[in-house]
């Protein structure tokens, strides 16, 4: 069939079989599908191909997954994704649009390419603003995704994944990935249980599935997601965890490292998911060594280096070593800076930032900017409410250390006494702690308190006045481990 496909495509280049203006048709071929690039328009055609992991052999294979990509992509990028055309007349002379049908076509809005996320990356053009957004709007997806059908088991084929993968790699690389292969394995066997419990749980989600840099454009602003896979739903049905570690790991991988972070901790802020997070280093490194197959196979049929293979299995190899956990709190009083400070810090020390005012709102039901109708030491404010969440913050950054990540609890903690439990936290297990005192004065704290928008903090002056009649300094002991 692919020689009467290509008939298509040669017949297809011709402008004049467009319903639109298209000056010229450009013609971008894949493994498994070409594009057709034409005026304000791209249509998408698979190839009748059947490699190990797809089988497109049959026309109707083919408009059932046009159809999946549609229906998938149409989540993320709606503006995108518009509808699925039917190609019908002969090889020789094909009509867009007709039927009956002898091929069919995902119909696209072009982009710029050079708006790719990995574009901008290479460029040094992409900024917090984009790594916010995107988190966003991942973190929003993820939440509204309904849960696997009752009875699936997806979520349990990373292994396999990595089997065949490491089968490609062996074929081109030898024994050197022999290694990393056993580093990988190990790592499974440490997190099977928490990844069975996440399945059982519900967690999996039918997810993009390959959310790498080159999959996401900035579009009037707006970072969009695009290309999801549509034809193994293994592979998009998946722990969210999984799904983010492949922006993560291709941060990195771009030196990129701090957004890398401040990615991660604007998802977990939104989600709450601090519970996978000691999922993270499988599924990055997994996520880093297929790159890196990818990358292989290339080469090999571009009979050139693997350099870019080896830089992959690096970083897969890297991604899965623990460092020596520290553990940060912050001590302020309201609009002394203690967030702008910990969301700057986590990114350079490659922590997780853990803040009050948000998981107050998450334990009572509230999203972070909504407004709890709470008064002074009253509602989510009183003391026992205080106390039920500085005990959730040490469990939270207990877990995480535990789990080998550096914390960064971003509060108050204008009492000698919280601070106290979170500093033997850190003693109890040998690490590093510190405090980092934020100062300002009077004005200057009214002034920021004033100039709040959309914030999960609902201090206001009252709130201010309220606590510098509580406030506890540090006190001598302290003051050795603070940084103002």
């Amino acid at each position: 069939m692919i020689s009467g496909q290509e008939t298509i495509i040669a017949s297809l280049l011709d402008p004049g079989r467009y319903p639109h203006a298209a000056k010229s048709v450009r013609r971008i071929e894949t493994h498994i599908s070409w594009v057709l690039l034409a005026g304000r328009y791209a249509y998408k055609i698979k190839k009748a191909v059947h490699p190990d992991f797809l089988d497109f052999t049959t026309l109707e294979a083919r408009r059932h997954y046009c159809m999946e990509e549609l229906r998938l992509n149409k989540r993320l990028a709606p503006d995108l994704y518009l509808e699925v055309v039917p190609i019908g007349g002969t090889p020789e002379n094909p009509i867009l649009g007709a039927l009956p049908a002898i091929e069919y076509a995902v119909k696209m809005r072009r982009f710029t390419a050079r708006n790719r996320l990995d574009r901008l990356a290479s460029k040094g053009a992409l900024e917090a603003a984009h790594i916010d957004a995107i988190a966003r709007k991942i973190a929003k997806f993820h939440q509204e995704i309904p849960p696997p059908p009752v009875g699936t088991r997806y979520g349990l084929d990373m292994p396999d994944t990595m089997h065949l993968a490491f089968q490609e790699l062996r074929e081109r690389l030898g024994e050197e990935v022999s290694d990393l292969e056993q580093e990988i394995a190990l790592e499974y066997r440490k997190i099977e249980p928490l990844v069975k419990q996440r399945v059982e749980a519900g967690c999996v989600r039918e997810c993009h599935g390959d959310l790498h840099l080159g999959n996401i454009a900035l579009i009037g602003g707006d970072p969009v997601p695009f290309d999801c896979i549509e034809f193994d739903p293994k592979l998009r049905w998946i722990d969210p965890m999984n799904e983010i570690a492949f922006p993560f790991m291709d941060l990195v991988h771009s030196g990129k490292e701090d957004l890398a972070w401040r990615f991660l901790n604007a998802y977990l802020e939104i989600t709450g998911d601090y519970g996978g997070l000691p999922l993270l280093r499988y599924f990055s490194s997994c996520r880093a060594t297929v790159r890196g197959m990818v990358d292989a196979i290339r080469a090999s049929q571009a009979g050139s280096g693997f350099a870019s293979c080896r830089k992959h299995l690096a970083l897969a190899s890297r991604l899965l070593r623990r460092e020596k956990p520290s553990l940060f709190i912050t001590h302020g009083l309201p609009g002394s800076g203690k967030t702008t400070w910990a969301v700057q810090a986590a990114e350079k020390q490659r922590a997780i930032r853990i803040r009050s005012d948000v998981e107050r709102k998450r334990l009572h039901g509230f999203a972070p900017e909504a407004k709890s109708g709470s008064g002074i030491d009253s509602g989510i404010y009183s003391g026992s409410s205080t106390r039920e969440v500085y005990a959730f913050l040490l469990d939270k950054a207990a877990d995480l250390l535990d789990a080998g990540f550096s914390v960064i609890v971003d509060a108050a903690f204008p009492q000698k006494r919280q601070r106290e439990e979170f500093r033997k936290l850190a003693w109890d297990r040998g690490l590093p702690f510190s405090i980092a005192s934020m100062q300002a004065d009077y004005p200057a704290l009214k002034k920021r308190i004033s100039e709040r928008r959309n914030d999960a903090s609902e201090a206001d002056l009252c709130v201010l006045e309220r606590m510098m009649e509580k406030f506890e300094p540090l006190a001598e002991n302290e003051l050795e481990d603070s940084s103002t």
